[in-house]
């Protein structure tokens, strides 16, 4: 990996592109809401036809649900518009449209920006990751606890599930005023809509096109975040060692995907640039990756490789990398 040293350039390439573009994001809106509403639409009416194209009809509007995630997430960090009223709008909207209250993930994610790789500071915005140390510690029980929670049918099978219907339609203990009615609200909007969604079409109808459609971009979004954060010489340190570039660039990764779906995507894929400069809007993101030879040059994890992630599950703070359940600490 490069030294700190050589990332010293990254603020001045970065700081280009930064800025909201309007026109940029107001098509961005068009292109991914549209197609969504079209598909969605399609695929209720397609009921009458057939189950099977119906069902079909439920994958690429999955890919546009989390097209407008991107849009939603942008807001959250203030980026997609100048205005901070006008991504406070658009944000609770796109968020009432992918089943997210805006300020309590928006405050979620801001923690996980803060304290991404930063072994003293785990638990919010994050997947749950323990040391192989602390893992040899745990008792029988929890230790199973661990390996169901990383179990890949439990986090893509359960997850969206979960997510979905239980994490963030409550609001945590400590949620202040703001975050608590923007989660009430959500909830309250997404009771009318699926309401009047079963009136219109059926409950079994609704739970079948929205449940998929759900289903799909929720497990594609948290297989997403996972290889994000999750590969083997990721960036874990404790915090007085922690370090914001090396977590943004060593512990985030590129992650190269094919053109149509780094579109779908929202270039989300480029996650070491989007935590070095979270102010970027998606539709810069891969400007800033090419106008830096430092930040271009970061390995890459292609979709073959990113499979291998599945088997990581603990990090050696001895190697500095993900380990399966199998390794064995070294005892001192």
């Amino acid at each position: 990996m490069k030294s700190l040293q050589e990332f010293t350039s990254w603020k001045k390439d970065v700081a280009a592109h930064c800025k909201s573009d309007l026109r940029k994001s107001i098509w961005q809106l068009i292109n991914s809401i549209v197609p969504f509403i079209l598909l969605w639409g399609l695929a209720y009416a397609s009921l009458a036809i057939s189950f099977w194209i119906a069902l079909a009809l439920t994958i690429p509007a999955a890919g546009f649900l989390i097209r407008i995630f991107i849009i939603f997430h942008d807001c959250c960090h203030q980026s997609f518009f100048k205005g901070k009223k006008a991504n406070g709008i658009v944000g609770t909207i796109t968020g009432i449209l992918t089943f997210f209250p805006f300020a309590q993930w928006k405050n979620e994610h801001s923690v996980h920006h803060a304290t991404s790789g930063n072994l003293s500071r785990r638990g919010t915005g994050d997947i749950w990751t323990l040391t192989t140390r602390e893992y040899a510690a745990l008792s029988p029980w929890k230790r199973l606890g661990y390996r169901l929670y990383r179990n890949p049918l439990v986090m893509f099978g359960l997850g969206p599930v979960f997510i979905f219907m239980i994490e963030y339609r409550i609001n945590r203990k400590d949620a202040k005023r703001k975050e608590r009615i923007s989660t009430y609200f959500t909830n309250a909007m997404l009771v009318c809509l699926m309401g009047l969604l079963c009136w219109l079409f059926g409950w079994k109808e609704v739970l079948l096109i929205q449940g998929a459609i759900l289903y799909l971009a929720g497990a594609a979004g948290i297989w997403l975040f996972y290889v994000q954060h999750q590969f083997e010489d990721s960036y874990y340190e404790h915090a007085n060692e922690w370090d914001y570039v090396r977590a943004a660039v060593q512990g985030s990764s590129y992650y190269k995907l094919p053109k149509i779906l780094q579109w779908m995507t929202g270039n989300i894929g480029f996650h070491h640039i989007h935590h070095l400069a979270p102010q970027a809007p998606n539709y810069h993101l891969q400007r800033i990756h090419e106008s830096n030879a430092v930040l271009k040059n970061v390995p890459a994890i292609g979709f073959r490789l990113s499979l291998q992630a599945l088997r990581y599950r603990l990090w050696d703070e001895e190697s500095k990398r993900f380990v399966g359940l199998r390794h064995r600490p070294t005892l001192l």
